[in-house]
């Protein structure tokens, strides 16, 4: 006989998992006594919905679900955020939720939610869990479901006394990942359209990729010579100084790649959605027939001409595609290589960052020390807001599994992913970037990185405002701030506070020294850039917008 609380525990480690990130509540203190000497590790957060962001990048870096608990009603509704994103992002996920007893449903009892009504728009599925003896079956489906397909999040609510209930049930068995496979007619098409292509392009994106399946497309980009981007902050994908990488196809795109993209005649997606950012704003093909000839590779049929009416439509994940075209040999002279080499210099030019810029402290050399002196290995982090232009702009992605960040555009993610980054990877060096208003969305899990002694380090991009909305209010309605400006507390206070490292950075040649005193602190650190409010993108100032110059 064991509790309900027991068996989900033992369902968790039956299925791998390691570690869980929660904010506790009385709904699921069964679980909570569970955890208790079962091996698997508990980070308790300060907010659900950083717990719910931390799930999320443990799914993100790993491909298996990240794990998440929360209680029930404010509990479970601060971590939709992370749901939210999850969603969006295509990352596994399952987010336990405790739940009022059975007993006192349909009365609006204290804090009663029902989550298959509430959440059904954020997760692949809502499931509650109404008998302890079914636990083995509803957390292996809840691993199947996070996993296939297109990957995503998974609710599964536990009625409270349910979890206390002692039961006999079956021993849990980890769950079958399911996976799909291209044809060979499929590939042999694939392989005749790419031969009879003039002005071929690749876009990767999405998720259900790995280190091998990375370096394996790399290896057919070099022998096919083909250019290749990488979709909004899935920049990881593609080393961006392989002479086949094209750059980033995300916000703020490069004028030259978008030209490119929309003048190709083969344009090949692997795992990507093409959704609105990535596809600015759906305007570089069109919709449902785009002008290219479009192969559409993804792991859900349900996402293959919903929005694109692909020419050629591959069901299966990255993984699956590369092993199959890895043995295609290239044309002996394929047509298309000067334009891939041209491609790539504009790539080069478009992310060496500018050496001035408005104001004491200018971005784009800090951009270039963290270049020069951050391992190629080193995880960035960030959530959203103008300052991630920096990041996705100058920063050269080298490596698989070195970017954590939110397709949703989803302020206060950084934090929470690097706290999770670098408990995966502690031997690496772990870069969170935060604005000024995206830091205190979910700062107060600075003091998770203090308590468990994870050293990140914070680039906090300070210039007193929400920037991405000033940037948009100025050049809709000039002149007429509204609602945008901020009141700040003192960063480095707040960080020492915490009992972590803080630094203020006031003129450029201050960033270095700074950061090389909070990477050898040992502890998490924070390092205020004080930006002037004119820097809001590295192409145009603030006043510049407003004088739509």
């Amino acid at each position: 006989m064991k509790t309900g609380g027991e068996l989900i525990v033992e369902a968790l480690k039956a299925n791998g998992v390691s570690r869980v990130s929660c904010v506790p509540g009385e709904s699921y203190l069964a679980v909570l006594d569970a955890l208790y000497e079962s091996g698997i590790e508990v980070l308790v957060c300060r907010q659900e919905g950083g717990a719910a962001m931390m799930a999320d990048s443990w799914g993100r870096l790993t491909g298996q679900p990240g794990i998440c608990m929360v209680t029930r009603g404010p509990g479970a509704t601060n971590a939709s955020a992370g749901l939210h994103i999850a969603k969006q992002d295509s990352i596994p996920m399952i987010l336990f939720i405790g739940q009022i007893g059975r007993d006192m449903k349909e009365r609006e009892a204290f804090q009663e939610v029902e989550y298959r009504r509430a959440f059904t728009e954020f997760a692949k599925w809502v499931g509650e869990i109404d008998d302890a003896r079914r636990i083995p079956e509803f957390v292996t489906r809840a691993f199947a479901v996070a996993t296939s397909g297109r990957p995503g999040p998974v609710v599964l609510t536990l009625p409270e006394d349910m979890l206390t209930e002692a039961v006999e049930a079956v021993q849990a068995r980890p769950y079958t990942p399911v996976e799909s496979h291209p044809g060979k007619s499929q590939i042999a098409t694939f392989d005749e359209m790419l031969r009879n292509a003039r002005r071929p392009m690749v876009i990767l994106g999405g998720t259900r990729w790995d280190e091998k399946t990375v370096s394996d497309f790399q290896d057919f980009a070099s022998r096919f010579k083909l250019p290749v981007g990488c979709s909004f902050r899935r920049q990881m994908l593609f080393d961006h100084l392989h002479p086949s990488y094209a750059g980033d196809v995300g916000i703020g795109i490069n004028p030259a790649l978008a030209h490119e993209i929309k003048d190709s005649d083969l344009l090949i997606l692997i795992g990507a959605r093409m959704s609105e950012m990535p596809s600015s704003s759906y305007t570089l093909l069109d919709i449902p027939y785009p002008k290219q000839t479009l192969v559409h590779v993804y792991p859900d049929p349900e996402e293959l001409g919903r929005m694109y009416r692909p020419d050629l439509a591959i069901c299966a994940a990255p993984a699956e595609f590369v092993a199959a075209i890895k043995d295609l040999q290239p044309p002996a002279l394929p047509l298309w290589t000067e334009r891939k080499s041209s491609m790539h210099d504009s790539y080069l030019k478009w992310s060496t960052p500018p050496k001035s810029g408005p104001g004491n402290v200018q971005m784009g050399p800090i951009m270039a020390w963290i270049e020069e002196n951050v391992p190629i290995d080193a995880i960035f982090t960030n959530g959203a807001g103008n300052y991630a232009t920096w990041v996705h702009r100058y920063h050269r992605f080298r490596k698989y599994n070195t970017q954590s960040a939110p397709t949703s555009g989803s302020m206060g993610y950084g934090l929470p992913a690097a706290v999770a980054a670098k408990q995966l990877f502690p031997e690496r060096e772990v870069v969170c970037f935060a604005g000024d208003g995206c830091f205190m969305m979910h700062g107060q899990e600075f003091i998770t990185a203090v308590r468990y002694g994870v050293p990140i380090i914070t680039v906090l991009v300070n210039n007193g405002i929400y920037g991405t909305i000033r940037m948009h209010q100025e050049r809709e309605y000039p002149g007429r701030v509204s609602a945008t400006d901020l009141v700040n507390p003192d960063f480095v206070a707040y960080a020492q506070a915490f009992g972590g490292h803080g630094e203020l950075v006031e003129k450029t040649e201050d960033f270095g020294p700074a950061y090389l005193r909070a990477r050898a602190s040992g502890k998490p650190a924070i390092i205020e850039v004080r930006l002037d409010p004119e820097a809001i993108t590295p192409a145009k100032t603030l006043t510049q917008i407003r004088n739509r110059n």
